[in-house]
């Protein structure tokens, strides 16, 4: 398959001093497009480990970085909000385990605290309250059939769930009589992250007992203000459920000063870790500073180490009486080698740096949104830009010049499989309700992560106006 060279130099509408401003001084310190950065150092070579990574001033920086992945070199994969692929050191650390398992028949019949603590780590969490599941949705699944949920109680939620949060909401109101309210989101660039939180807190009433959403919404990419909205949830007494599928790899963010009592989140979509695994965080103590409301009760619904006996109540101070996150682990004989791997994708970001890798994908999505802006106005965005309260690295817009065919489902399909067949560019769709609107909006959603560069982002976006032009 041929992939047509585009002109990347023209019509990008942010110039290089631009886009090192878009990136803030964080990414900048670390040598993504910077003028007057360090002299080059000798990057490693395939096969090279995170160990071998040159120093972060160094311009050759993210390049060596993306050496760490074995992505096909003649596809541009810009999805990794669907999926994200494992560095080759966790390959390997996946490989090695395997066949040491199957040459020593190993079981693994365990609360893996050793991975917990390496990964609890870098969350900033203990590990007592942190689980690797199976994916987000079997999180979601099991923090919900473990609340003690009864006929009445509210479940106040939002129109732009992913199924994994909406089918275990939908099991608790056929089961139990859970009743499920939404709020409409709104979308694009004109709303600030109190717009969001106002819309929740109108929405309260005596019966709601809990408040889930998605940060990010995988629709849109608005990264909806988890601290404000876990702060609205203690306010008013309600237990706070986050469906943070992207949160894992893409944002350096302290799980405990969220102040949440829930998040699922993927380990294989950003954090790239092997496939089908999750980091569930389960809040088990109370810290006032973070989060002064009593634990909700919660059972380990899915355990094979819960006590005959039962477990004591749950704590009221900061200690935990029990460790929920072994009893949730404990589930008989498990993967050493998936577990092994989880651990090695992790300890591969902690060494990058959490922070220095937020700020990269950030940047790159901002330059993405401003170039978007540039081509197809301000109004075809989707995801918030200008609240960076608002903002992640999943970016979605209007494609097509007509305004009507954001409707086009079918349009919007076929640009994308053209955008892949034609150019060697992975995205995907994206469909969501919109306030006035009777009809579902059709966008595309692109994904900018460590093993991208500014060169791929100008593709992308040349690529898309390209073929939105032939396709109007």
């Amino acid at each position: 398959m041929a992939v047509p060279r585009l002109n990347t130099r023209k019509n990008t509408g942010v110039s290089r001093r631009g886009f090192v401003g878009l990136l803030g001084a964080g990414a900048a310190s670390v040598g993504i497009g910077a003028v007057g950065a360090a002299p080059a150092v000798a990057a490693p070579a395939e096969g090279a480990t995170s160990a071998a990574l040159p120093p972060p001033s160094s311009p050759q920086y993210w390049s060596a970085v993306k050496r760490l992945f074995v992505l096909d070199k003649k596809v541009l994969f810009m999805n990794v909000g669907t999926v994200g692929s494992p560095p080759r050191e966790v390959l390997d650390t996946l490989d090695r385990m395997h066949r040491e398992v199957a040459a020593g028949a190993l079981s693994a019949y365990s609360d893996f605290a050793d991975v917990r603590a390496v990964v609890a780590r870098g969350y900033g969490c203990d590990p007592d309250e942190l689980v690797i599941s199976h994916n987000t949705s079997d999180g979601m699944s099991k923090i919900l059939a473990g609340l003690a949920l009864k006929e009445g109680d509210e479940i106040l939620t939002t129109n732009h769930e992913h199924s994994g949060g909406n089918a275990p909401m939908a099991q608790a109101r056929d089961r139990y009589g859970v009743v499920i309210k939404r709020v409409a989101m709104p979308v694009g660039n004109d709303q600030r992250a109190e717009d969001y939180v106002e819309l929740f807190r109108r929405a309260i009433t005596s019966r709601t007992k809990v408040l889930l959403f998605s940060a990010p919404t995988y629709k849109t990419g608005t990264m909806l203000p988890i601290p404000m909205l876990a702060k609205l949830a203690q306010d008013h007494g309600l237990i706070s459920i986050v469906d943070g599928a992207h949160i894992p790899g893409m944002m350096a963010y302290n799980f405990r000063e969220l102040g949440v009592d829930f998040l699922a989140g993927s380990a294989a979509k950003w954090q790239c870790g092997p496939g089908g695994t999750d980091v569930l965080y389960i809040r088990n103590k109370v810290l006032p500073r973070y989060n002064p409301n009593p634990l909700p009760e919660f059972w380990p619904v899915v355990s094979s180490g819960y006590p005959e006996g039962g477990l004591p109540p749950r704590s009221s101070g900061g200690t935990a009486s029990y460790d929920i996150a072994s009893k949730m682990q404990s589930i008989g004989n498990s993967s050493i080698a998936i577990m092994a791997g989880v651990r090695s994708a992790c300890e591969v970001w902690d060494g990058i740096g959490r922070t220095r890798i937020q700020d990269h994908v950030l940047g790159l999505s901002g330059y993405l949104k401003e170039l978007i802006v540039e081509r197809w106005g301000v109004n075809s965005l989707y995801s918030p830009k200008d609240d960076p309260r608002l903002v992640c690295a999943l970016t979605s817009f209007a494609p097509f010049r007509d305004p009507r065919d954001v409707h086009d489902a079918e349009k919007a399909s076929a640009l994308v499989a053209r955008l892949k067949d034609e150019y060697g560019i992975v995205i995907r769709t994206s469909d969501f309700p919109v306030i006035g609107s009777a009809r579902s909006h059709q966008a595309v959603r692109v994904s900018t992560h460590l093993f991208h560069q500014k060169e791929d982002v100008e593709r992308v976006v040349d690529a898309l106006w390209r073929l939105s032009g032939e396709m109007s």
